[in-house]
């Protein structure tokens, strides 16, 4: 027999992957031999000078990990760079303030992820004696860690043998093994996982997954992917019928609804900005922006409630924000006040802003921007 007539988990004997999921065994090679070509190509064109790559380390690696979800290597690393110089170890992640963490994570988007790494921090500490833990259950138990998350983490930094399905192994499996149907549907990803874990060797762990994810982000990408330098060339069923661009499933289409805010810039004669800090949860949640209008109402209007009166108010250039959900229309007002009103502070939610004395913020990437250009312009 040949190695394009039999199906590979009938000879290692396992139930084939037609029995187990009804998609078609089309690998043509036993979990071995696949296995034994992804490391292959690992160990020639793998990535190995990513920062979170020398001395990984749990804590390391969980950081990368965390940045890495939705979004790229290329924009990660200046971020971890700087995060990992401001957080060396997981007892400095814990002690630091919400708004340090929030402010080293700002223009990263996904802010959910840099409070629950916080929170992870502040558990590890309290019930882990500071030391990141090493046993599965454990890991998954920390806030903002899902399966993927929780063995790359294991299997990265010590070889624990836990599959990974990352959006680029997804990609990978998808089209080998043509899975139809959207992954983030739960019967497709069950399948993935299935899959993920038949192939996963028992030693090698951290090189295969890491070459896994490399398979999926430098040769399988998304539109034309560089399937002549891929080791996987001749197992895959979705290159053979010339069908890549078919797998993965997309989501069902639709139209992404826009919403419209004012965003009011406050600034009082000593150039301090006014800051709103945002609810805890929801869109930019725990970070400090501008005081939002709806459009229906006027500046004025906001501006004689907290009985301030303004010098000028301008309107400046819409600017998009796009979310995973919803496009949002940002229209900047720029307000100059009569007095430096101080009267409008209720509390806590709201400060004077001042870029040149002002210690840490989380700020959202157009608050951001916003602040940059303000400054620009009073310089």
């Amino acid at each position: 027999m040949n190695d394009i007539d039999f199906c590979p988990f009938e000879q290692s004997g396992q139930k084939s992957l037609r029995e187990n999921s009804g998609f078609r065994c089309n690998i043509r090679a036993n979990p071995g031999v696949f296995s034994a070509r992804v490391l292959a190509w690992f160990r020639r064109h793998g990535r190995r000078d990513l920062p979170w790559q020398q001395s990984p380390e749990p804590y390391r690696v969980w950081i990368s990990e965390i940045m890495l979800q939705q979004t790229r290597v290329s924009t990660v690393i200046p971020y971890y760079l700087r995060f990992m110089e401001a957080f060396p170890r997981v007892a400095d992640l814990a002690a630091a303030a919400e708004d340090e963490v929030l402010h080293h994570w700002s223009g990263l988007g996904y802010y959910a992820r840099a409070r629950n790494l916080h929170r992870a921090a502040r558990q590890i500490m309290e019930h882990h004696g500071g030391r990141f833990p090493l046993e599965y259950k454990q890991v998954l138990a920390l806030p903002g860690i899902g399966e993927s998350t929780a063995g790359a983490i294991l299997s990265l930094s010590h070889g624990q043998k836990h599959a990974i399905l990352d959006g680029n192994v997804k990609r990978v499996l998808a089209r080998v093994f043509m899975v139809e149907g959207w992954p983030g549907r739960a019967s497709v990803q069950k399948e993935l996982w299935r899959i993920a874990r038949s192939l996963t060797p028992d030693t090698q762990v951290a090189a295969y997954n890491q070459a896994m994810m490399d398979l999926g982000a430098t040769l399988c990408h998304r539109t034309r992917p560089d399937c002549t330098r891929c080791p996987l060339e001749s197992f895959c069923a979705a290159h053979e019928q010339n069908r890549t661009g078919e797998f993965p499933g997309k989501k069902a289409a639709r139209q992404m609804p826009w919403r419209d805010i004012q965003m009011l810039m406050i600034c009082n004669a000593q150039g301090d900005v006014l800051l709103h800090k945002r609810p805890p949860a929801g869109i930019w949640g725990g970070l400090w922006s501008f005081p939002e209008l709806e459009m229906s109402r006027q500046p004025e209007e906001w501006l004689q409630e907290k009985s301030l009166a303004a010098v000028s108010i301008r309107e400046l250039e819409p600017r998009r924000h796009s979310f995973s959900h919803f496009h949002l229309r940002i229209h900047p007002r720029l307000i100059l006040l009569k007095k430096a009103g101080c009267q409008v502070l209720d509390g806590d939610p709201e400060v004077w802003y001042n870029h040149r004395h002002e210690r840490m913020r989380g700020l959202s990437a157009p608050v951001q921007q916003l602040l940059q250009e303000l400054q620009r312009s009073s310089t």
